[in-house]
């Protein structure tokens, strides 16, 4: 009797045994289905731009599937999925500012933040995930994959490139920072979180 996957590690074996048989191909198909909408979900996060996240995700997938035989099992496969798509939207966004007028620091954040979000939300959870959206950039980066994709600190620290405590740091941060967003909207009344009113 097989035994129970319990832990990151051996989630995705299936995923990394197949380019080691010949299946390259299925590989790459089994990486679309368990990851491109979080791979993308992930991009976005960090790019703020749907076409450029559309395309790093492509060049992570596909740079994650060519790799994938070099891949010594350290990590789960997720965390270091999550590394490569990091380390792309950090080349993606290095290359958006060499040809970008230079900002005051977090002005793009704070014009977000005093706008409306980059798109509609439905419903309380959504909402929220939306107010994250317009935090700094280096603070939304860790709960959106700790809120939003279950992931542990020691993944979020991995997919951030940082050590935990650096990780844990950035999600006490960021819920700071949240509050206080909530505070100056009027939404920290904890009721409006625990029902959705239409």
């Amino acid at each position: 009797m097989d035994a129970p996957v319990s832990d990151g590690t051996n989630r995705d074996q299936d995923i990394v045994e197949l380019p080691h048989t010949g299946a390259r191909e299925r590989a790459f198909e089994a990486l679309l289905e368990r990851y491109e909408g979080k791979v993308y979900r992930l991009c976005c996060a960090l790019l703020r731009d749907r076409s450029q996240a559309e395309d790093a995700a492509q060049e992570s997938l596909v740079r994650v599937w060519k790799a994938l035989e070099r891949y010594d099992g350290r990590a789960a496969l997720s965390s270091w999925i999550y590394a490569i798509t990091r380390n792309r939207c950090l080349t993606a966004l290095q290359q958006r500012r060499r040809h970008e007028p230079a900002q005051e620091p977090n002005d793009d954040a704070q014009q977000t933040a005093q706008g409306a979000a980059p798109e509609p939300w439905d419903g309380r959870t959504e909402e929220l995930r939306g107010l994250i959206e317009t935090l700094p950039e280096r603070l939304r980066r860790a709960p959106l994959p700790y809120y939003y994709e279950e992931r542990s600190v020691s993944e979020v620290a991995c997919m951030l490139g940082c050590p935990e405590g650096t990780a844990k740091t950035t999600l006490f941060r960021a819920r700071t920072a949240l509050g206080e967003l909530l505070k100056r909207r009027g939404l920290d009344d904890p009721a409006y979180w625990r029902e959705d009113v239409s």
